[in-house]
């Protein structure tokens, strides 16, 4: 992770990356005219499209970066645009073998600030611990100093950067070094650092509370299946009841016996944890943040792979919740591990579970990776909040509806209801199985389409994208602290 320091450390003579606005006098900055000149003319040409926005001036003995805003974006589009900015910095500090940043704000725009270093600091984010020479491959950019920004802001974006980053670091993982019980070994490590209890239930365990969904998507493994539930539980909590988080945590997926394709598909189905990843990102945030709130996160985890003893369509399960399950697709065993964990949550009177998980291909069909679907049963007001941190952070989010004709589609002839119900509606059909299993407020996140990427899009790098981790704290801290 890239050293974050504050004020203390801040050296105007160092390489210097000041916020600005149009009317900021650059004449500050100590430019001579030939220098003004130039920034006047790259800010004004003649074909106003052109414009740049990120500015960089050689000084000889250090640079300067002048970043203004775009008079084109408003709202959340800006703050987005303030990302993209720092992500635009980042790879201007790679290519010019940049070690050391100093960021001042001098344009006074809220939330400015911190939304450039956010993006700064999760582009700079790489995965490298399998390349030999992995120094070689290193970003040059290791410590940003900052000036002005408040001690708990500084606290904020550092823990929010490293909750991302955990998250990545989890999906990038390959099976051959992260199957379901080193997964829980993670968990738990990360757990005890943060002073959040843990309790993780071996097959066993797993078995005495009739986890059937759990159990039915292991068969085919040779790696036993983890539970992990984790209890951030502080003095005084502001919440009597508790908010449950719930991540799917299948470390790898080849569909079972309904055998996916390889290319675009099964290849990077290491990433099907991205949900538990997402919901170990974000407890680790909350213990770090000192966040005055019970919170409780369920990990059902484990692979699912195909043997001679691996469950068959056909099948029929029978849950943690006593349900009967008809399987038809062994490749919809997301909402199978996930049903146990909705019906478990039901012992902690929850005031509201969120699920969040890479559950369907539909999801990704209906809004690619550029957002999230999400549905529930929960208050509108709880979806509306979603809706509104998704806008604000970026990761934005579209509810489907779960209206009750769906639920014909889950009618089965040989038991209680079918794990999928058909082509149409898929995301929607899954979401209305996971229903079945709940009895309090709750809400559906469905992560396919934006849990990993191919090649890097701004901030967002390639391979896992950490998304889930961001989302689901500014709902927290808009729902809860209101800060």
């Amino acid at each position: 992770m890239m050293e974050i320091i504050g004020n203390e450390a801040f050296n105007p003579d160092v390489n210097r990356v000041v916020l600005v606005n149009t009317d900021t006098k650059l004449e500050q900055f100590d430019l001579d005219t030939d220098q003004l000149a130039y920034i006047a003319s790259v800010r004004n040409p003649q074909d106003p499209q052109k414009a740049m926005q990120i500015i960089t001036v050689n000084l000889y003995k250090h640079w300067l970066v002048l970043v203004f805003p775009d008079p084109q974006k408003k709202n959340e589009v800006l703050l987005e645009s303030y990302r993209l900015d720092g992500a635009g910095i980042q790879s201007w500090a790679n290519k010019n073998q940049i070690t050391q940043l100093c960021i001042e704000d001098l344009s006074d725009e809220q939330g400015r600030l911190f939304a450039t270093v956010e993006g700064l600091v999760l582009s700079n984010y790489q995965f490298l611990p399998y390349f030999s020479e992995a120094e070689k491959k290193k970003n040059c950019l290791a410590s940003i100093c900052i000036k002005g920004m408040p001690e708990s802001f500084l606290r904020k974006i550092i823990v929010l950067t490293e909750a991302v980053s955990r998250a990545r670091d989890l999906v990038n993982e390959p099976l051959s070094s992260l199957n379901a019980p080193r997964f829980a070994d993670e968990i738990i490590k990360m757990s005890q650092k943060s002073g959040i209890q843990i309790d993780v239930f071996d097959k066993e365990r797993i078995e005495k509370e009739k986890m059937g969904g759990l159990l039915a998507v292991n068969k085919g493994s040779i790696d036993p299946p983890r539970f992990c539930i984790l209890n951030y539980h502080p003095e005084n909590p502001i919440n009597e009841k508790p908010l449950v988080l719930i991540g799917k945590g299948i470390v790898y997926d080849t569909g079972g016996l309904s055998l996916k394709p390889t290319p675009n598909s099964m290849d990077y189905m290491k990433s099907d944890m991205a949900g538990a990843a997402a919901v170990t990102g974000v407890m680790y945030a909350i213990a770090a943040l000192n966040w005055p709130l019970r919170v409780i996160a369920l990990i059902p985890a484990t692979d699912n792979r195909l043997d001679g003893n691996a469950y068959v369509p056909g099948d029929i399960i029978e849950m943690h919740s006593g349900h009967f399950v008809e399987v038809l697709n062994t490749d919809a065993e997301g909402r199978m591990i996930l049903a146990d964990a909705l019906s478990y949550a039901k012992q902690y009177d929850p005031e509201l579970v969120i699920d969040i998980a890479t559950l369907t291909g539909s999801a990704a069909v209906a809004v690619g990776n550029i957002g999230t679907v999400a549905m529930g049963n929960a208050p509108e007001e709880n979806m509306q909040q979603l809706v509104d941190a998704g806008t604000t952070c970026y990761e934005r989010v579209v509810e489907f509806p779960l209206w009750e004709e769906y639920d014909k589609l889950l009618e089965s002839e040989v038991a209680d209801f079918k794990n999928i119900g058909g082509r149409d509606a898929g995301a929607i059909t899954a979401g209305k199985f996971l229903q079945r299993f709940t009895d309090y407020p709750w809400i559906h996140i469905d992560i396919a389409g934006p849990a990993f990427l191919f090649s890097p899009e701004g901030y967002r790098t390639a391979g896992g994208t950490g998304t889930g981790v961001r989302l689901l704290l500014e709902f927290i801290r808009n729902k809860y602290l209101n800060d």
